[in-house]
C-alpha cells in the first residue's frame, strides 16, 4: 500500500502561498503600512491621554493640554481612515489572488485532464475550487499583514518605552510580545494541526460524497438504495460535525490560554512599573505612560496568537491546492513537433500498463480514410484505453502509434486534436442551450453548419420539434434528453468539429435497438471522407465495420 504523503510544514505552505502574490506585493506593503500606522494611532489616543494625566501629576511634557487633546482626537480620526485603508488593501489583494489561484487551478486541470482526472473524485475538486480557495482568503486578508503589523508595532513600542520610560519596562513588554506572539502561536499550531487537517479532509470527503449522491439520485432511486445512501450521508454528516466540534474546542482552549497570558503580562508590566516607581527609578507620570503603551501594544500580538485556529484549516486547504498546482501531467503537450493532415494510421506492437499492470500487449492496427474499423472485446480488455492512447492521454510503454508515419509523441498536440475527435460512452451536456453545447466543437460555426452536423447525426428533426428549437436548454446533466438523444448530440459535436478521424467509444451502449440503428446509419453515412474507429462489445454494432479487430487479454487479432 502506498504511503500517504505527509502535509507540508506550515512555514513551507506559507512561503509558497506568499510566492503567488508576485506583482501584487505592493498592495500588501500598503496594507502593512496602513495597519501599523492605524494601530499606533489607536495606541496614540491612550498614550496622549496618559501624557495628559502625567502632566497633571507634574511630569514635564512639552505639549499643552489643548495640544495633547488635539493630538488624541487626530489619532482617533486617523485610526478610522487607516483601518479602512488596511482592510481595503487586504481584501483587494485577497480576492484578486483568489481569482488568480482559481485561474491557475483551471489551467492545471486543463493540463492534467483527462488522464489524471479520471482517478479524482469530482466532488473533491469542486470543494477545492470553492471551499478550499475561499479558506485561503483568511491567509491573504487576515494573516500576512497582521504578522508584519505586530512586528512593527511591537518594535515601535519597545523603542518608545525604552528611550522615553525605562528599558526594564521595555523588557517586560518584549517578553510579553515574544510569548504571546511567537511561543503561544507555535504551540497552538502544533496542537491544532491534527484537528484542522482532519476537518478539511472530512469536509472535502463529505462534499464529494454528497455531490455524487445528487448526480446519481436517479440510479439510487431505481435501485431502492435511498435509505442506505441517506444513512451514509447522515453518518458522514455526523462525523463532519464531530470534527467541527473538536476543532472549535481546540480553538476555544487556545484562545482562553492566550487571554490568560495577556492578563498575566499586563499584571507583570504593571507590577514592574510600580516597582520601578517605588524604588525611585521611575516617576509616576512616566510609569503611567509606559504601562499604558504596553497595554495597547498587545492588540496586534493577540491577533497573531489567534491565527493558528484558522491557519490549521487554511494550511490544510493550501496544501491541497499546492498539490494540484504541482501535480505533473501524464503527458506534456507537444508544441515543437510536426503537423499533419490525416491520411492513415498505423499501430505497431503497442504496449501499455496501468500502475505496472499490463493492459495492452502486442497491439497492431491499421486504419485509413473512408474506413470504419471496429474494435471488439470483453469489458476491461483495453478497448477504451487504446482509443485514449491514440489521443495521447497517456504515454505508451512501447511500440508505435503512427499518423502518416509520424509517431504520436512527435506530433504537435494541437494538430493531433484538430485531426482526431473522440465521442465517449456518455456524452456530457452542459446546462445551456443545445446550440451552445454544439458550439463547443466549433465556436464560430454558422447556423447552417450546426444544422448540417445535426442532420448527419440524425438529430436535426428532433431538435426542430422542441419548443425553442436549438435554443432549448438541455437541463442540468442533460436529464431532459434521453440517452440516445444525448449520444446523437455527441455525434453532432464530432461531425461539427469535422476532424478526419473520429473515435467512437461504445456509441450505442446506452440506447435501445431503434436508437442504435439510427446512430449506426448516421455513422455509416459519414465514412466516405472519414476514418472511424468504432469500439463496441455488441456484434450488431460491428455490422457497419469494414474491418474488425478483437482484443483478448491485451492482445489484438484481426477477425475480418
Amino acid at each position: 500500500m502506498a504511503k500517504t504523503r505527509e502535509r507540508r510544514p506550515g512555514i513551507v505552505i506559507m512561503a509558497r502561498l506568499i510566492a503567488l502574490v508576485g506583482p501584487l506585493a505592493w498592495v500588501i506593503i500598503l496594507a502593512v503600512i496602513g495597519g501599523a500606522l492605524g494601530f499606533l494611532c489607536a495606541m496614540g489616543v491612550m498614550v496622549f491621554g496618559a501624557l495628559g494625566v502625567a502632566k497633571l501629576l507634574g511630569e514635564v511634557v512639552a505639549l499643552s493640554y489643548g495640544q495633547i487633546m488635539a493630538c488624541a482626537i487626530l489619532c482617533g480620526v486617523l485610526r478610522g481612515v487607516l483601518r479602512l485603508w488596511e482592510q481595503y488593501s487586504n481584501h483587494y489583494i485577497a480576492f484578486k489572488l483568489l481569482a488568480v489561484i482559481r485561474d491557475k487551478i483551471f489551467k492545471a486541470l486543463r493540463v492534467l485532464c483527462p488522464a489524471k482526472l479520471e482517478s479524482k473524485q469530482k466532488g473533491a475538486i469542486i470543494a477545492m475550487l470553492t471551499a478550499d480557495i475561499e479558506t485561503l482568503e483568511v491567509f491573504y486578508a487576515h494573516t500576512i499583514s497582521p504578522i508584519c503589523i505586530a512586528v512593527l508595532v511591537s518594535l515601535t513600542v519597545l523603542l518608545f518605552v525604552g528611550f522615553y520610560v525605562s528599558w526594564y519596562l521595555a523588557l517586560a513588554a518584549l517578553a510579553g510580545s515574544l510569548v504571546i506572539g511567537i511561543v503561544l502561536p507555535l504551540v497552538s499550531s502544533v496542537r491544532l494541526r491534527p484537528s484542522g487537517v482532519a476537518y478539511r479532509k472530512e469536509f472535502a470527503s463529505f462534499n464529494g460524497y454528497f455531490l455524487d449522491s445528487v448526480k446519481g439520485v436517479k440510479d439510487i432511486v431505481l435501485n431502492n438504495a435511498g435509505p442506505a445512501r441517506a444513512a451514509e450521508v447522515d453518518r458522514r454528516s455526523e462525523k463532519l460535525q464531530e470534527q467541527t466540534a473538536i476543532a472549535r474546542r481546540a480553538t476555544a482552549l487556545a484562545s482562553g490560554v492566550t487571554e490568560l497570558c495577556v492578563s498575566l503580562f499586563i499584571l507583570i508590566a504593571l507590577l514592574a512599573g510600580v516597582g520601578l516607581h517605588l524604588s525611585g527609578g521611575l516617576s509616576l507620570g512616566k510609569m503611567i505612560v509606559g504601562v499604558v503603551a504596553i497595554f495597547g501594544s498587545f492588540g496586534p500580538v493577540i491577533a497573531i496568537s489567534a491565527l493558528p485556529g484558522n491557519l490549521t484549516q487554511t494550511f490544510a486547504s493550501g496544501d491541497r491546492v499546492l498539490d494540484l498546482l504541482e501535480e505533473q501531467p501524464s503527458v506534456t503537450p507537444v508544441t515543437d513537433g510536426v503537423d499533419f493532415d490525416f491520411d492513415h494510421l498505423e499501430v505497431r506492437n503497442l504496449t501499455f500498463s496501468y500502475d505496472r499492470e499490463p493492459v495492452l500487449r502486442g497491439v497492431f492496427l491499421t486504419a485509413r480514410r473512408g474506413e470504419i474499423v471496429g474494435l471488439v472485446g470483453p469489458s476491461g480488455c483495453g478497448k477504451s484505453t487504446l482509443l485514449k492512447l491514440l489521443l495521447r492521454f497517456w504515454e505508451k510503454d512501447g511500440g508505435e502509434i503512427l499518423y502518416n508515419g509520424a509517431d504520436v509523441a512527435a506530433v504537435n498536440s494541437k494538430s493531433l486534436l484538430d485531426n482526431v475527435t473522440m465521442v465517449s460512452q456518455s456524452t456530457y451536456l452542459f446546462d445551456e442551450t443545445i446550440e451552445d453545447n454544439l458550439r463547443m466543437a466549433k465556436p464560430d460555426a454558422t447556423r447552417e453548419e450546426l444544422e448540417e452536423a445535426c442532420r448527419k447525426a440524425s438529430i436535426h428533426d428532433f431538435i426542430r420539434t422542441l419548443p425553442d428549437g436549438y435554443q432549448t436548454r438541455v437541463g442540468a446533466l442533460g436529464d431532459n434528453l434521453s440517452a440516445g438523444e444525448r449520444q446523437r448530440l455527441g455525434l453532432a459535436r464530432a461531425f461539427l468539429h469535422d476532424s478526419p478521424v473520429i473515435l467512437l467509444d461504445e456509441p450505442t451502449s446506452n440506447v435501445d435497438s431503434i436508437n442504435e440503428g439510427i446512430i449506426l446509419r448516421a455513422i455509416a453515412r459519414q465514412k466516405r471522407d472519414k476514418c472511424i474507429i468504432l469500439v463496441s462489445h455488441r456484434a450488431s454494432t460491428m455490422a457497419i465495420a469494414d474491418r474488425v479487430y478483437a482484443i483478448r487479454e491485451g492482445i489484438m487479432e484481426q477477425e475480418r
